[in-house]
């Protein structure tokens, strides 16, 4: 990422797309389709954080192992992965006002989550803490009903509206935050989400990714994807096959903290 970017970038506190004052409304009918489809995933509870447990498979069965994925709210995440090759950790933070990210990787490695990967959801595997919460200054946008892998589902898009990002610098925080939500036409149960990811020197180059949802099940009254398929650049990179869930057990910031 060229120099001055990276300097705009840090300038703009992440941190104040959550409270800055929005310039752009979300459709009626996209908020409507995002409540039922949160009302439909949560049957009304207010959950406040969850851990799924489960299998997984990296990089198209590459290395297998257990996961544990835990969200604190909507802008805390944390996924463990213990596999064959050891433990590879993916955190995301928004504490001391500010949006970060730390990786490790088997072999012990680790870095921070480039700025500009830090906008799009921190709770990618589970949908009820996703953007189609509403969350503030997160716009959402009714696309259409569509055809996805042969099954009909309501598009559902979403940006964060940071009011005050400085003119002419790109990629904005729109084409950052950028989400696109493919829900079941008939259950409004998220099947799919894509938005793009980006390498740590490159802001403006796209890499697509996709989160693949199915097998939904319902535990303690809340509908819980049991299989999660992450796809980058149209390759598997994560496959997990959840076999616990757990809500509201009071997890503590500090499970999430990124040093």
């Amino acid at each position: 990422m060229p120099r001055l970017l990276l300097c705009l970038l840090c300038v703009v506190s992440v941190s104040s797309f959550l409270v800055g004052q929005s310039r752009s409304a979300s459709s009626p009918p996209a908020l409507s389709y995002a409540a039922r489809s949160i009302a439909a995933l949560t049957g009304g509870a207010t959950i406040s954080d969850v851990t799924l447990t489960g299998s997984v498979s990296w990089n198209g069965g590459a290395d297998t192992g257990t996961a544990r994925l835990r969200a604190l709210g909507s802008e805390e995440s944390r996924m463990d992965l213990a596999l064959s090759s050891g433990t590879r950790t993916e955190i995301r933070d928004a504490q001391n006002d500010g949006h970060r990210g730390r990786w490790v990787s088997p072999d012990n490695t680790s870095g921070q989550v480039a700025l500009h990967n830090c906008w799009t959801d921190a709770v990618w595997f589970f949908p009820a803490l996703s953007s189609l919460a509403a969350r503030p200054n997160v716009v959402l946008a009714y696309v259409g009903q569509e055809t996805r892998n042969g099954a009909s589902v309501q598009h559902v898009r979403s940006h964060v509206d940071q009011a005050n990002w400085p003119t002419g610098v790109l990629p904005t925080a729109k084409q950052l935050s950028t989400m696109d939500f493919y829900l079941d036409a008939t259950t409004l149960l998220p099947v799919a989400v894509t938005f793009k990811a980006h390498p740590d020197n490159d802001a403006m180059k796209d890499l697509a990714i996709e989160v693949d949802f199915s097998d939904y099940q319902a535990i303690s009254g809340v509908m819980v994807p049991t299989h999660i398929q992450r796809y980058s650049q149209g390759n598997l990179l994560v496959d997990i096959t959840v076999t616990s869930a757990s809500f509201n057990t009071g997890l503590p910031l500090s499970v999430f903290a990124v040093r």
